[in-house]
């Protein structure tokens, strides 16, 4: 029974004494590891920094104060010290807590995130509105070492000294993002915690005050480490290093930090994905060309690739959370020879999009986008929801959108992609479900049927895995035998039997944002046709938390109004 967390109120906090912090600190680790175990979640970072949260409780004074959490994936020690105990057992679900910061769910959530890096920026602009509004406010960033790799660190850096405005940044070091964190900063800043006066002299250029060698899981080290920060601010912004230990506090955590970053409920059924199947594939393909080279940023295992990085380290490289570097990285590798493969979730590629387009495809380079996580994520919201990449990638000229609709098609297209010279986005989902017969190897720009059906007056263009599935339960729901086309390439669309369908009406189903998908492209293509084009697809909005058919039902791929649809005709 959580004693103290169910009755305590957020200014009560600075009240208790050490004893009891430390009990409050027992009773926060309880109630994460048993509300992620049933609703899922970031465990083993949440887990690290509940000493850390607690302090900042202890020393600030929120929702006065303002904090920026970059990412978010930390924030649940936060949320349950900040008036919502008694709703924490809806985290992820529809409707419920959002298992990120959301300024819509409360005042103590001041800026909402989602993705690395953007955290001192947000709090420099914070704290700047309050000085210009008379506000006294403090603002705190907390960042992870993992993001602070992340290049627009260092902008926000080097506009701190313009803003002149005074922030604290709590750097929380535990050596991990989702995988170890790599790259030359890391190495700098190991070596400022060991008080390397050298690197602390040139992070202080910024315009920041360096206190490190803190040890974050100590509640009284980091308390009294914030409050002198605090009191620092008076006179510069402040860097505040501090040591965690991912997981902390959970044995199984601590000693699996990558498997235990993002947890599914203890009830989940396990699937087959589309990630293991890309690291297999991926493996064949190096050993018959020693031209292909794998990148990936800070999601090595996540991605599935961590086989191929042991078996070819020399053409492995973790670029850390710096999505922009990777594909100009590519872009390089490629206009020397190599065929580079950027794996890579949907929701993160959006951040490399200028490098997309002036770097690879305005030089027509042969790099091949692995896209995982395309279309709904679900249980982390908007800021993971991976359902513009169809449209963004479409309008792109050198740029071929693949879109397989199983994980069969996925290893063919990636066979396909090995002599393919131009620029190639290969989009799937998460979990492959499902296997469809094949009919025909997915050539560059071709369509197949997979059910198909004389003079049918319905013809059904769906494209990935969840679409296709969709269209042969509605077939099924209806018992209206119309045809399915495997719309397997929204970029460029099959023309030849685009023109050789005879079905009056045509229905487009994908997995995307209504607008520049599959849809919008099949609209312009049989404008002035005389026939009627229908499109499901996404609504124009934000889509936020919850299971992937509820919120595919409310948001425009509802299985019934489809159905409908057609038995209307």
């Amino acid at each position: 029974m959580n004693r103290i967390l169910a009755q305590l109120q957020p200014s009560e906090i600075k009240n208790l004494s050490l004893r009891e912090r430390e009990v409050l600190c027992e009773e926060l680790r309880e109630t994460i590891i048993s509300t992620v175990s049933s609703c899922g979640g970031h465990l083993s970072s949440n887990l690290g920094v509940v000493e850390l949260t607690v302090g900042l409780f202890t020393v600030f004074n929120f929702p006065d104060d303002k904090i920026v959490w970059d990412v978010g994936h930390q924030c649940y020690a936060y949320k349950l010290l900040s008036g919502r105990y008694k709703r924490f057992h809806t985290l992820r679900k529809k409707d419920g807590i959002s298992g990120f910061p959301k300024r819509q769910e409360s005042v103590f959530d001041s800026y909402n995130t989602g993705h690395a890096g953007n955290s001192v920026s947000a709090a420099i602009g914070l704290k700047k509105a309050c000085e210009l509004t008379g506000n006294p406010a403090n603002v705190i960033a907390v960042i992870g070492d993992g993001s602070f790799n992340n290049g627009l660190i260092y902008e926000a850096l080097n506009s701190l000294p313009i803003f002149n405005s005074k922030i604290l940044i709590v750097l929380n070091d535990n050596n991990m993002s989702i995988s170890p964190t790599v790259g030359a900063t890391h190495e700098l800043l190991s070596k400022s915690q060991e008080d390397n006066q050298k690197n602390i002299a040139l992070i202080e250029q910024y315009g920041v005050q360096y206190m490190g060698n803190v040890n974050g899981n100590d509640l009284q080290e980091v308390t009294n480490a914030l409050q002198e920060a605090k009191e620092k601010l008076q006179t510069s912004s402040v860097l505040l290093h501090i040591k965690t230990k991912k997981g902390a506090g959970y044995g199984f955590c601590e000693e699996n930090p990558m498997q235990t970053h993002g947890v599914a409920p203890e009830n989940a059924k396990q699937e087959q994905e589309y990630s293991k199947l890309l690291g297999e594939k991926m493996i064949e393909l190096a050993q018959k060309d020693s031209s292909v080279v794998a990148v990936t940023a800070a999601m090595t295992d996540a991605l599935g690739l961590r086989e191929f990085f042991n078996r070819f380290p020399e053409r492995s490289f973790d670029v850390g959370i710096c999505e922009e570097n990777a594909a100009v990285l590519c872009a390089g590798m490629a206009g020397g020879g190599l065929k580079p493969y950027y794996a890579i979730y949907s929701t993160f590629l959006q951040r490399a999009f200028d490098e997309i387009i002036h770097d690879i495809c305005a030089q027509d380079l042969p790099v091949t986008f692995c896209i995982d996580r395309g279309g709904l994520s679900g249980s982390d919201g908007e800021t993971h929801q991976g359902v513009f990449d169809l449209s963004y990638l479409s309008l792109i000229p050198n740029m071929t959108v693949a879109v397989p609709k199983d994980g069969e098609e996925l290893k063919q297209m990636l066979e396909l992609s090995l002599d393919y010279a131009h620029p190639l986005a290969i989009r799937y989902p998460r979990s492959a479900k499902h296997y469809f017969a094949s009919q025909t190897k997915p050539e560059v720009g071709t369509f197949e049927y997979l059910t198909q059906k004389t003079n049918s007056p319905v013809t059904l263009l769906a494209c990935g895995e969840r679409a296709i599935a969709m269209a042969f339960s509605v077939r099924e729901r209806t018992n209206v035998h119309f045809d399915i086309v495997n719309a397997r390439y929204v970029k460029p669309l099959d023309s030849a039997l685009l023109s050789a369908i005879t079905s009056k009406h045509i229905v487009t189903l994908e997995d995307n944002a209504s607008i520049g998908g599959l849809g919008s492209q099949i609209n312009k293509f049989y404008q002035n046709s005389g026939k009627t084009v229908q499109n499901y697809a996404y609504a124009d909005t934000f889509i936020p938390q919850g299971g992937i058919e509820e919120l595919q039902r409310e948001y425009g791929l509802n299985e019934r109004e489809i159905a409908d649809y057609i038995l209307s005709l």
